[in-house]
């Protein structure tokens, strides 16, 4: 009854209620050779001391910090989260996912959003940000069918450079619609190679993600030069958005749009999620923005308050007119980032960004010492690209029974860069932590 709160004389009210005989009334209009027949394949119910004991057994399977100190990033990174954030966002007045119905009823709640909305402008150097989207796959997914409604393009040029998974989420979002989606190779540096842009016509956004997957600080001022020239929007995705603490800006070199991952700033990994979208673009798109945006203005009594602006979905306006199906904007990831960057502030984020590209460089030097190679000379931020030498795949196993992850291979998505692994380190590693690591690798 702990989890399964409807007792019998429940269930059989309900069905007298609605005019049913059974449960099994309800699904009369599921055709029957599309029914499930006979039992589900499921294991037998566990008491609560079983399943306790069950869902430890799992945990304990799991490399998880503090037991394992994890040198991977590749879209989700460990940092250190204030108190105050975890204090703040566990208020009753702000755990819940979605905008109340009636937001103006919701000061608070809208005001938080709109101070998020300010940070993330600010942080991405553009002149408006939306409430949120879900995460940052599905934000540059609504980022590049932005740039079609934009600029009337059927192709979108995306780099090979962005997040794998990030790329085919966009293929999906795109593959039903007839635009066509070409990848940009990259070059000797680590960087895209926006020279195959050249012969590219009918373009309607080229997207670059930096740092890019390989963690290579890409030229974004050189990207908006080319998409501009091609009459397209300049696109900036990233999954690690604390990297604009320390490097310029995508609005100050250019971009049209910025979108990406914000789980990097007070939200937990969480095992892979939820996430948190950011998304912003220059004013004059404002009307193609996917999501909500709050607005500040005056009351009938001339007081500061907050209205929701913007949402343009379906269920606000008509459907030939929506610019996305988003339901609600993920408000308590945004909130934890808002509450992080607040907590930080301008020059804590600076301070904190310089750590973590600190302390990225110190173990790159450390693994070159070891025998690897650094195949890419571009700037990095707090990840970077090594070639292993010869024995390291078996010498990877062995640590990760020490509770080390050393790295993540390359070659499953990336067939040639066999033997190439990406490493992290954000300000959690200590100078012992990347030490130990690199000494056991040595011995």
């Amino acid at each position: 009854m702990r989890y399964l709160p409807h007792t019998d004389d429940d269930i059989h009210s309900m069905l007298k209620t609605i005019g049913c005989k059974s449960l099994d009334d309800l699904f009369t209009m599921v055709p029957e050779d599309c029914r499930h027949e006979g039992p589900l394949n499921l294991p037998g119910a566990l008491n609560e001391m079983e399943l306790i004991r069950h869902m430890t057994a799992l945990s304990d399977e799991m490399a998880v910090s503090p037991h394992f100190k994890v040198f991977t990033g590749a879209g989700s990174y460990e940092h250190f989260i204030p108190a105050s954030v975890s204090y703040l966002l566990g208020r009753s007045e702000f755990v819940t996912s979605y905008t109340p119905y009636q937001p103006e009823m919701s000061q608070g709640n809208l005001q938080a959003i709109y101070e998020y909305q300010t940070l993330v402008a600010r942080l991405l150097g553009m002149e408006v940000a939306n409430a949120s989207l879900y995460d940052g796959a599905m934000a540059l997914a609504e980022a590049l069918l932005m740039s079609i409604r934009v600029s009337k393009g059927k192709r979108v040029a995306i780099s090979n450079l962005v997040h794998p998974h990030y790329r085919e989420v966009a293929r999906t979002y795109l593959s039903p619609t007839g635009y066509e989606v070409v990848e940009l190779p990259f070059d000797k540096d680590g960087r895209t190679d926006l020279s195959a842009l050249d012969d590219a016509d009918d373009l309607a956004a080229v997207a670059v993600q930096s740092p890019n997957f390989f963690g290579c600080v890409e030229d974004l001022a050189a990207l908006a030069e080319k998409a501009h020239e091609k009459k397209a929007l300049a696109v900036t995705c990233f999954t690690e958005p604390l990297a604009y603490g320390l490097l310029k800006s995508p609005g100050e070199q250019g971009a049209d749009i910025a979108c990406g991952e914000g789980q990097a700033l007070g939200v937990p990994q969480w095992f892979g999620g939820p996430g948190l979208g950011m998304f912003a673009n220059k004013m004059k798109y404002v009307r193609n923005m996917p999501g909500r945006l709050v607005g500040q203005t005056l009351d009938a009594e001339g007081s500061r308050s907050f209205v929701l602006t913007l949402a343009t979905r379906e269920q606000h306006i008509r459907r030939e007119k929506a610019t996305s199906n988003i339901c609600t904007n993920g408000s308590l990831c945004a909130l934890a980032a808002a509450m992080y960057m607040a907590s930080l502030g301008g020059t804590g984020i600076r301070n904190l960004a310089q750590l973590n590209h600190d302390k990225a460089e110190y173990l790159k030097n450390a693994l070159t010492g070891a025998g690897f190679r650094a195949p890419f000379p571009t700037t990095t931020f707090n990840e970077f690209v090594m070639e292993a030498p010869a024995g390291f795949s078996a010498t990877r196993k062995t640590l990760f029974k020490k509770n080390m992850v050393a790295g993540l291979p390359l070659a499953p998505y990336y067939p040639e860069m066999a033997n190439h692994f990406l490493f992290c380190a954000t300000e959690t590693k200590s100078r012992e932590d990347m030490d130990s690591l690199v000494m056991e690798i040595a011995s």
